[in-house]
């Protein structure tokens, strides 16, 4: 559906996989015209590609405030997607968020972390402390608090196919995850949606599975005998660094399975799915893409 005189509407981290999504989505739904794309690097390929489908371009730097707030200027709603620079996400953030202030944006939405307030995920801190300085902003908001995205795990399947064996800490615990377009749609359905200032999404699959199961799944679509093999949480970072992983992410990696283990990816409640307007994307077809593409 395209709404008429539609709010003008900024998309940050525009180039990057959630926000390419959500530019997709957002053109399903409102003019070209009504979408700014904000790029750290205007001249990419990929920000030029976005411009030749009618997305306006600018210049937005999180670690550069003078670039923020000019950009901002005329915007009626942003979506603000959390930097991929963890350990320096609260700083970019709220330089974000100060410059929407400045710049009279009428509506935030940020994408958190599912159960961000009580999840043991070392991610967690960062967005509750950016989801503390909205709150004191004064700027309308809503809380995208994202699930686990199913490309996380589908993203193992070559080394897996490749030795089977899918490595992981998550034990038995639950993961109601869902593709990344899932969440892509529902960040555009808010944006181009009325009545969501002040809401808190907790945004999951409806289907949740656990990494024995989804080794199965795997097993299953390629036809090659895959075995789930749990390992302690310091040894899934060992394997993961000896994989060729930087620690540091490594260390996440292994530290969100260990949660997984405790019900953290968990959850039930049907937002997604609602939000979307359809049933979210099975972790079995996100499989099965994965390994059309090879």
């Amino acid at each position: 559906m395209t709404i008429s005189a539609s709010p003008r509407l900024f998309v940050t981290g525009a180039t990057g996989q959630l926000g390419r999504l959500v530019i997709d989505a957002l053109l399903r739904q409102v003019p070209a015209d009504s979408i700014i794309a904000g790029v750290r690097s205007p001249d990419s390929e990929a920000a030029r590609g976005l411009q030749a489908r009618g997305v306006a371009l600018r210049h937005f730097d999180y670690d550069r405030p003078e670039t923020l707030e000019a950009a901002l200027r005329g915007i009626d709603r942003l979506l603000l997607i959390s930097s991929s620079e963890i350990g320096r996400r609260v700083v970019q953030h709220r330089n974000v968020i100060d410059a929407a202030e400045r710049a009279g944006i009428g509506l935030i939405a940020y994408t958190s972390l599912l159960h961000a307030e009580t999840s043991p995920l070392a991610l967690a801190k960062e967005h509750r402390q950016t989801e503390a300085a909205l709150k004191a902003s004064g700027i309308p908001y809503v809380l995208l608090r994202n699930g686990w995205y199913t490309e996380n795990y589908t993203a193992s399947i070559p080394p897996a196919l490749a030795h089977g064996v899918f490595l992981g800490s998550a034990g038995e615990g639950r993961i109601a995850s869902a593709a990344r377009a899932d969440y892509a749609k529902a960040a555009a359905a808010v944006l181009t949606g009325e009545s969501h200032a002040g809401q808190v999404y907790e945004l999951a699959g409806d289907e949740a599975y656990t990494l024995t199961a989804f080794a199965e799944a795997v097993s299953a679509a390629a036809g090659t005998a895959v075995a789930y093999r749990n390992l302690p949480e310091a040894d899934f970072k060992a394997a993961l660094v000896g994989a060729g992983l930087p620690e540091a992410f490594a260390a996440l990696l292994a530290d969100s399975d260990a949660g997984a283990a405790r019900g953290a990816l968990d959850e039930t409640g049907g937002q997604l799915s609602r939000l979307i307007g359809r049933s979210t994307t099975p972790y079995r077809s996100t499989i099965a893409e994965a390994l059309a593409r090879g």
